[in-house]
């Protein structure tokens, strides 16, 4: 798909060469990068854009310029993909502690269609880290769009729902949406909302945002102003001091406060950025800090209970604090892991074995249908252990046969039962779904309760979307240990690293939270709590009732097996919302228990979280309301009296509006068939593009009539070159004459009969 989106934008770049912006050479659209500079993604956006859906390039012409240029027969298949130019663009990012909420409000004119003339245009919306779509509102003349949830039961059968049309996610961070039949000449203001993951590495926080503008975007015009505008509100809630480390744009610091701070750019520029938003920041602290922030139910909200974010920063932690481990790596080489997958994840693997202390464990088990060790025992990770765990590695990751995950994973419990003075870790790295997903998180489950007192840490990583992530999040979750993914192949390798090193990172364990016992109704998410690392801080959220406590300690175990207790400063929240910052993982656990327990009220509580703070989710659905203000206008003063009930209460009707169902943005539960036919992540099924008129051996002027309209016949000799339609031409008159001999003799024979 994002080739094939990359493709046609090419096209349209090619055919936006029809526009004429008149005599001044000056005003000329900028040329598309050289073929040669090209891949096939080239195309794809690196900002918010906007395009002009092609489909007949005939209506491709300047609004204001018309160029009278001869007409183009034939139409576009797949449409051509026309970038508009942008006139406008501004962008506000809310930071809190480890997550960014950004708007981005632009306008755009559709510069390349003819004033008469009418076509879709599709936005489409590269996102960050673990991006998530939050909201889409569109502003053109005599109309307006916005994007809602809906829960999923809500919406069958309903009649003011159009069918699915194009949009949802074209790459795992580029959400596209189609707005259809915009007006040439028109200028779309629309405003974007998502949610963003701030990373967290070697004591920064860092986020990057794609803000860069291809030349083509500019206006084409000298005189024509263009403004950015950035502004960046960040509060790290720990209320430690804030060290700005870089930035991209050159921003001025507009406020400061204690654990606080805002950042404005605001500039008139000559061609819009051309590289993406990032900065950094550090939070001053030479030890481990933590805190809770309280927050009330508002009064819309569903759930009443009072809501807490708690959060553990490792501060400035040497190396030697860092646990040793005994790790072993538990890899899927399945039939699917074929080529980029296998090879990607063995430089991951290769990478993290060099990583290791040379006082760490280590052992290799692959598995596809069978299990496959690399030692009958845990190896110390000397410098000839991981060569020959290298020369295993190159002749048994062979990708070939099923998927067998239970087995593997007991064995490495087993191995990990008598491990002492280190932590034992469990790595599974999986692209595919298996039967007894729930039986093998149950076993887990039980086996980390009754344990040791350090249990084996199980750590998950999921490629693609044909395994099922909650199951993979699941069994993290029992494990204490974390979860992470790639979406898209070309994460693999950094994706699987950047979980490793939370892995081999670890600097407080087993630990505990005191004195919330006595709160009612408590919900804490995740349910079994993590291991504190270095690579990242560790979030706890959940809901209650009741007091909290006005004092509250953490207590857990450093490397040395010593205990080790932190106050926790517990404050009320200022600027940070709560429930927005919490609700994604929130959402995420749920979910995993939702589909552990089969528990149909733990879903409906997804769905209304989901529809509460505008989060996608599994059971809910994003539409595109579409509001005709002229219509709304004309049927609002004929039925205003009608919409008064009987009961004397006045409900509002939904006058000149209808709802464009989208397709459905959830990862899901996985895919058991993709899986037993070994079909690799990424990989799209198409069938073959064969009409059944040519299926069809007998009466083929009826099959050909009843497929195809006039306008069929016109649009596919349209595309027929002068042979071609010289032969078609000559065949047509040889069946006519062959009719009127048929014909002939029919009237003959007839004749003799009589």
């Amino acid at each position: 798909m994002a080739e094939d989106f990359s493709k046609a934008v090419d096209d349209g770049l090619k055919l936006s060469k029809r526009i004429y912006f008149g005599k001044d050479r000056a005003v000329a659209p900028p040329k598309p990068p050289p073929p040669m500079a090209r891949s096939a993604k080239a195309f794809l956006p690196s900002a918010p854009m906007v395009y002009a859906v092609i489909c007949d390039p005939g209506i491709v012409d300047n609004p204001d310029i018309p160029s009278y240029q001869p007409h183009v027969h034939g139409r576009c298949d797949p449409p051509a993909l026309i970038p508009l130019q942008m006139t406008a663009i501004q962008m506000e990012v809310d930071c809190h502690h480890e997550t960014a909420f950004l708007t981005v409000s632009g306008t755009w004119r559709l510069h390349c269609i003819k004033g008469s003339r009418s076509c879709d245009c599709r936005v489409a919306i590269p996102m960050g880290l673990q991006g998530s779509i939050l909201g889409v509102e569109v502003g053109v003349p005599r109309k307006s769009y916005s994007t809602e949830l809906v829960v999923m039961e809500d919406d069958k059968g309903n009649q003011n729902f159009a069918p699915p049309q194009n949009g949802g996610f074209l790459t795992p961070n580029i959400f596209t949406l189609t707005i259809p039949q915009i007006d040439g000449g028109s200028n779309l203001s629309i405003k974007i909302r998502w949610y963003q993951k701030i990373v967290y590495s070697n004591g920064l926080f860092s986020l990057d945002v794609p803000f860069n503008f291809p030349d083509f975007v500019n206006p084409a015009g000298k005189k024509i102003p263009k403004r950015e505008k950035i502004r960046v509100n960040l509060d790290a809630v720990t209320g430690g001091e804030l060290l700005c480390k870089t930035i991209s744009h050159p921003m001025k610091q507009v406020s400061r406060h204690v654990g606080s701070t805002a950042f404005l750019y605001d500039s008139d520029v000559l061609s819009w950025s051309k590289v993406d938003f990032s900065f950094s920041y550090a939070v001053s602290s030479s030890h481990m800090t933590g805190g809770v922030v309280l927050e009330s139910a508002s009064g819309h909200d569903l759930d009443q209970r009072e809501m807490f974010y708690m959060y553990l920063s490792p501060g400035d932690i040497q190396c030697e604090k860092v646990f040793k481990k005994e790790i072993i790596f538990v890899i899927d080489i399945s039939g699917s892991m074929l080529r980029k997958l296998i090879e990607d994840t063995k430089y991951a693997l290769l990478a993290a074995l060099s990583k290791l202390n040379r006082d760490d464990s280590f052992n290799i088990i692959a598995f596809n249908g069978e299990t496959y060790l690399f030692s009958k025992s845990m190896e110390l990770a000397s410098e000839d252990a991981v060569k020959r765990a290298t020369e295993w590695i190159s002749v048994n990751f062979v990708a070939g046969g099923g998927t067998n995950i239970s087995r593997p994973l007991n064995t490495a419990i087993e191995m990990l039962s008598d491990a002492q003075n280190s932590v034992p870790i469990i790595f599974l790295v999986t692209d595919g779904t298996v039967e007894d997903e729930r039986q093998i998180c149950a076993m887990v489950k039980n086996r980390m309760i009754n344990g040791e007192s350090i249990c084996p840490r199980i750590y998950t990583f999921g490629i693609g979307l044909f395994c099922n992530h909650y199951f993979l999040r699941t069994l993290a979750m029992f494990g204490r240990g974390q979860y992470d993914s790639a979406m898209d192949v070309d994460l693999i390798e950094p994706r699987m690293l950047t979980l490793f090193d939370k892995a081999s990172s670890l600097i407080l364990a087993n630990i505990k939270v005191d004195s919330l016992d006595d709160l009612g109704e408590l919900e804490v998410y995740p349910t079994r709590i993590p291991d504190l690392s270095s690579e990242g801080p560790l979030i706890l959220s959940g809901r209650y009732r009741g007091n909290f406590p006005k004092t509250l300690k953490v207590e857990g175990i450093l490397a040395d097996f010593s205990n080790f207790v932190v106050d926790m400063k517990i404050q009320n929240a200022k600027d940070m919302p709560v429930q927005r910052v919490s609700a994604r993982d929130q959402i995420h656990h749920l979910t995993a228990q939702a589909w552990f327990l089969e528990n149909k009220q733990l879903e409906q509580k997804v769905a209304k979280l989901s529809l509460q703070t505008g989060f996608i989710s599994e059971y809910t659905r994003m539409v595109l309301l579409e509001t005709d203000h002229i219509k709304k206008v004309k049927e609002s003063a004929g039925t205003k009296e009608a919409s008064k009930k009987s009961n004397g209460q006045f409900e509002a009707p939904v006058q000149g509006q209808r709802m464009i169902l989208l397709p459905h943005l959830g990862i899901g539960f996985g895919n058991l068939t993709a899986t037993a036919e070994n079909t690799p992540p990424g990989y799209e099924s198409k069938l073959p593009e064969v009409p059944e008129i040519f299926k069809a051996a007998t009466n083929c002027c009826e099959t050909l009539c009843s497929y195809c309209c006039c306008m069929c016949c016109i649009q596919c000799c349209a595309r027929l070159n002068n042979q071609c339609a010289t032969a078609l031409t000559q065949l047509c008159i040889g069946l006519g004459c062959f009719g009127c001999v048929t014909c002939c003799s029919e009237v003959c024979c007839s004749g003799n009969e009589g």
